[in-house]
């Protein structure tokens, strides 16, 4: 196999490296915060025993693949499982409110409606205002360079997502 070889990465959350630390199960490397426990990833040795998979590079994410990844797990031993939300995570929202941002002279601080809920986004964008429909990434959307979009605070203030501007 090219790359990692016959190894699935699944990559839960960011930790620094100092902070991460291992324990194995069977084919099943689990990755852990050292100081909370909280998972941060898995690596999962001899994938091709377990599943088919095509592709090199990212895989497509589905229900179906989670749940065969839970087996794997279950089957080596780790009791934990994995949740996949598969919500669109590139919406239409319409900015009810743009405010300016208290501590930045270029940022704004807008509440977008995305239908389901509000969002709060501090934009940098100067052509986004109030009353406008605009393309928003929310949290967990992947852009084109390989960004995810997170949680954040922007100069000390909450932002949820980012309001994609041309």
């Amino acid at each position: 196999k090219e790359g990692v070889g016959d190894t699935l990465l699944i990559s839960l959350k960011d930790a620094a490296r100092e902070e991460i630390a291992y324990e194995r199960e069977g084919d099943v490397i689990r990755i852990f915060n050292k100081e909370t426990k909280e998972t941060t990833g898995f690596n999962i040795f001899n994938v091709s025993s377990y599943l088919q998979i095509e592709d090199n590079g990212p895989v497509a994410l589905s229900e179906t693949f989670v749940q065969d990844v839970n087996e794997i797990l279950n089957r080596n031993g780790v009791s934990e499982t994995l949740t996949v939300d598969l919500s669109p995570k590139f919406v239409v929202g319409h900015v009810e409110s743009k405010e300016k941002h208290p501590n930045a002279d270029k940022l704004n601080i807008c509440q977008v409606n995305v239908g389901e809920e509000t969002l709060q986004i501090v934009c940098g964008a100067p052509n986004v205002d109030k009353g406008q429909k605009v393309v928003v990434a929310k949290v967990g959307a992947v852009m084109p360079s390989g960004l995810v979009i997170k949680d954040a605070q922007l100069r000390g203030v909450p932002s949820s997502g980012m309001i994609c501007s041309a």
